[in-house]
């Protein structure tokens, strides 16, 4: 048996090969970003980055579990970002909200993280390329669909050319006793995630919906008897204490953000969709095009409705579904279904997520 300082010191001449290793890789990354400098292709590439991780966790024999090498593998692509350029990400501020983590989960700690005052503020810095990417929560496990980001989508040239799936624990965040609470700040799509625990908890307290749970944790801590719903990161941020812990209804509580850019990614044959269309208010509108997607065998994951804010009883429908713009069944199904649209407009193809982050 190998004594202890032994081990360690094979730790060490390991330690120092990765080390060499990583530069080696890193010096790679530099030419890479130079060829892309010439071509104007962007730095980020999600095609990519799910062949990277895929060959990766394939690769993988243990002891080391795939979550870790995949946790390693995002930082060192968010370090190779910075040596070809810079990357810069707009959210959902302020810093600490949920949209932040996903961000901060999805591009590591080497991004450059730009705290937006609102969703369609997200959108427009992406559109108007003052942020390269952009994250907006799309839906929830809980709480469906995220009206705002619905709304923004309908006006905006963005492209979604990734999706995050992130696991959302919810607390109460104050800096008094639970008795003593009379206001409580966060989203209203929170407050939905945690209704049945409000209403059995509080009996007078007042709800007030802020527009992200990071605003609602700075506002809780500079107000007496309020408090805050958001994550443990907020409550390290702003100075609050975790009160009650994972209040959420449901354990199984998953937020989807989608990634926002300019262009969206490449086929990777595991890839979705998303499209918006409106159709004519006449009975039966709405079917005539589902019916061509049943046509053309295109799977739908996801279909939610917004009325239209130009026509009085016209609607708006966002879909996502299995498969790629490119795809041939894809292309004839968009061709049929714009017969029976006012509008169809594809907001952009995207490798599909398949692990739950945080």
């Amino acid at each position: 048996m190998l004594s202890l300082e032994d081990l360690r010191k094979q730790i060490d001449e390991i330690d120092l090969k990765l080390v060499e290793l990583l530069n080696e890789r890193a010096g790679v990354v530099i030419d890479i970003g130079k060829l892309k400098g010439k071509t104007g292709k962007p730095v980020y590439a999600p095609d990519r980055e799910k062949e990277v991780l895929e060959k990766v966790t394939g690769a993988n024999k243990g002891p080391l579990p795939n979550k870790c090498l995949q946790a390693i593998w995002r930082e060192l692509m968010s370090g190779s970002f910075v040596l070809e350029r810079p990357l810069r990400v707009g959210y959902l501020g302020p810093a600490g909200s949920y949209s932040h983590t996903a961000a901060i989960c999805k591009f590591g700690q080497s991004a450059d993280y730009e705290p937006l005052v609102d969703i369609r503020s997200v959108l427009d810095e992406v559109s108007k390329g003052h942020c390269d990417l952009g994250i907006v929560p799309i839906e929830n496990t809980l709480g469906g669909g995220v009206i705002e980001t619905l709304d923004a989508l309908v006006d905006s040239d963005v492209k979604v050319c990734s999706e995050i799936l992130m696991a959302i624990h919810h607390n109460l965040l104050a800096n008094c006793n639970l008795d003593q609470i009379e206001k409580i700040y966060s989203k209203p799509e929170v407050f939905t995630q945690c209704r049945n625990w409000l209403a059995s908890t509080f009996k007078e307290a007042r709800t007030v919906a802020e527009p992200s749970t990071a605003k609602a944790a700075q506002k809780a801590a500079k107000e007496a008897k309020s408090a805050a719903i958001g994550s443990a990161v907020a409550a390290e941020l702003y100075g609050l204490k975790i009160v009650c812990e994972s209040i959420e209804d449901t354990p199984n509580n998953v937020t989807r953000f989608f990634v926002v850019g300019r262009e969206d990614a490449k086929p990777t044959g595991e890839d979705k969709t998303a499209a918006i269309f409106s159709t004519a208010h006449k009975a039966g509108a709405l079917v005539d095009v589902l019916e061509v997607f049943k046509k053309y065998g295109v799977n739908l994951t996801n279909i939610e409705s917004r009325p239209s804010k130009k026509r009085q009883w016209e609607y708006y429908f966002f879909v996502d579904f299995m498969g790629h713009r490119g795809d041939e069944k894809v292309q004839q199904a968009f061709d049929e279904a714009r017969k029976h649209c006012l509008q169809l407009s594809v907001l952009g193809s995207f490798p599909r997520a398949m692990e739950v982050l945080g």
